[in-house]
């Protein structure tokens, strides 16, 4: 089943069922006004939605077209997004650009930063930022929606908690973070609104791909029309989903509706550093990793940071081609301040 939130005009859209091919769609308001009403109640609400959807895969019910730039991300706010750090290799990376030791605790214990979620972007909203001296990045990744989490459920639980699954482009301020961390208080203003696909899909949806609390697929993230990454999401990644929802419960329940990203998708290549698309590799799925590669290669970054007027998409295809998740396509605008 895929469901998205169409643009309404208010705050938290209005849930609708979309076909597999994501080129039709039908309200589901008899069932559940909002996503987040439907994650309140999955239980009950899942199976209408699911006879709904086979509905309109049938034909037998009314449709429109189904245009990405009419949805909201799935959720348009949320109760909380945690977003972890699940392939070790970019952290790895990010540290040995400025020669700085690996905690071994790291490969056995995730890192995770709780990010603003009163706000997501639209999947072909734009990036809006202040100014290109930050260091605008996206960074494309696979996140989850969950039911209840209760605290210190193992990971088992947490994994027959996952409800949806959606990619995330979660935008980094680079030349912000530093100054940020050295605080020893954690992301805040580095961290600008996160946007999600266009739709969210049950777990099922994903076939084979969806093994061992991983999406075995590689995740399409391009620039200005240019492939930029296609690293696999189910390689590489050190803490599964069931470990990156258990962790966030550690010490607190999370409530239905919460998010839990993947952090950036990031491959090795034969026990080294991935390797650029221009270089037959997998290349990359944020900027701040390629210009780690050049720093250690060449002493210095030589990729820039996205600019204003950058289009970034990120996408992810089944084993046939077909999009799954529908195509985040965001343009980088400047910030126009609204005149009193």
């Amino acid at each position: 089943m895929k469901l998205a939130t169409l643009k309404d005009g208010s705050r938290d859209g209005r849930l609708i069922v979309v076909t597999r091919d994501l080129k039709r769609y039908s309200h589901a308001g008899e069932v559940a006004r909002t996503m987040q009403a439907a994650l309140d109640d999955w239980m009950t609400i899942a199976p209408q939605l699911v006879r709904l959807a086979e509905r309109l895969e049938e034909g037998t019910r009314p449709s429109e077209a189904f245009d990405a730039r009419q949805v909201h991300s799935p959720l348009p706010r949320a109760y909380q997004w945690a977003d972890g750090s699940a392939y070790v290799n970019h952290v790895e990376l990010v540290r040995q650009a400025r020669n700085a030791a690996m905690p071994s605790t790291f490969w056995t214990d995730p890192l995770m930063y709780q990010g603003g979620s009163d706000n997501f972007l639209g999947p072909c909203d734009p990036i809006v930022a202040c100014d290109e001296g930050h260091g605008i990045d996206m960074e494309g990744e696979v996140a989850v929606i969950v039911d209840d989490v209760p605290m210190g459920a193992a990971p088992d639980q947490a994994l027959n908690a996952i409800r949806l699954v959606m990619l995330a482009n979660d935008v980094s301020l680079r030349h912000l973070i530093p100054d940020e961390l050295a605080k020893g208080f954690g992301f805040f203003q580095s961290k600008p609104a996160s946007a999600f696909s266009p739709v969210a899909v049950t777990p099922d949806e994903l076939g084979d791909a969806w093994k061992d609390g991983k999406v075995h697929l590689p995740l399409l993230v391009s620039v200005n029309g240019r492939l930029f990454g296609r690293a696999n999401a189910g390689i590489d990644m050190t803490f599964d989903f069931a470990k990156l929802v258990s962790h966030a419960a550690r010490t607190r329940a999370l409530s239905a509706g919460s998010i839990i990203g993947s952090g950036t998708v990031s491959n090795k290549k034969d026990g080294g550093p991935g390797t650029p698309i221009s270089e037959g590799g997998d290349g990359y799925s944020c900027i701040a990793e390629i210009r780690m590669i050049e720093t250690i290669r060449l002493g210095q970054p030589a990729t820039p940071f996205l600019k204003f007027g950058d289009i970034v998409r990120i996408e992810m295809n089944d084993k046939r081609g077909a999009s799954i998740f529908g195509a985040l396509e965001q343009t980088v605008q400047r910030q126009t301040l609204e005149q009193p």
